[in-house]
């Protein structure tokens, strides 16, 4: 019998869902020529019944479409599947970033946007979602699990557990967690946390990762004197207490 190819960046399988039948005929094209198998819905409805039976790796969804906005769409994906997301949103949207990142988006990219910069964000996300290859397998499993107090990190298993429990995480929820938890009792910059975390640099007024840890803070209890485990410092980043 023979193993089925993991699929890497080059040949993954990627959802666009966009009302503009222009764009996405362009990024569709650009795409398809730089590696990925692309899908189209051109509306939330379509999109939704179309995810079972590809089942695709990523999907990107623009937020305003007629119908079925793309905040639903989301809504009802990370109802029922941890499949990565990255939302397309007007320039200057702030609501719908926030709203999407919270709803558990992993990323987002501002519209207008070049097919280049779309495909450099996808391969960040799936760089860090898409199965591992068995050489990075190995080096995963060989790497020991990390734990601060109560809170474990499987490198393997891409877990994170709170004594013992499983912690529901977005992928990018997953990989900011991971490096606070390397770093744990040390501020870590947001520079730092974007790139290794987000996969992309860090924008000065990009509150992307405030709001994933806003959402990460409510998910692991605080400290003993109720103050939240994770903490901003001021001009220096985020950092996980410890007990």
């Amino acid at each position: 019998m023979l193993d089925t190819p993991i699929p890497t960046s080059e040949s993954a399988h990627v959802l666009l869902v966009d009302d503009d039948v222009e764009l996405v005929s362009l990024l569709r094209t650009y795409l398809a020529s730089d590696g990925f198998r692309v899908s189209l819905a051109h509306d939330g409805e379509t999109a939704l019944r179309t995810l079972p039976t590809i089942t695709p790796d990523i999907a990107v969804i623009d937020v305003m479409m007629p119908g079925l906005s793309g905040i639903e769409v989301l809504r009802h994906i990370r109802a029922r599947s941890s499949l990565p997301v990255l939302m397309l949103t007007g320039r200057g949207d702030d609501e719908s970033r926030i709203v999407g990142l919270e709803l558990g988006a992993d990323d987002y990219v501002p519209k207008p946007c070049t097919p280049r910069e779309l495909s450099a964000r996808l391969r960040a996300i799936l760089r860090r979602t898409l199965p591992r290859t068995a050489a990075e397998q190995d080096k995963a499993i060989a790497v020991e699990p990390l734990h601060v107090g109560d809170l474990s990190l499987y490198p393997a298993q891409r877990r994170i557990t709170w004594a013992g429990q499983d912690i529901a995480l977005t992928n990018a929820e997953y990989n900011l967690l991971e490096i606070l938890l390397q770093h744990a009792g040390q501020a870590v910059s947001k520079t730092l946390l974007s790139e290794q975390g987000l996969g992309r640099p860090f924008e000065r007024y990009d509150r992307s990762i405030d709001v994933h840890l806003s959402s990460i803070r409510r998910k692991i209890p605080p400290l003993a004197d109720g103050r939240p485990r994770i903490q901003a410092v001021l001009r220096k980043g985020y950092q996980l207490l410890t007990d």
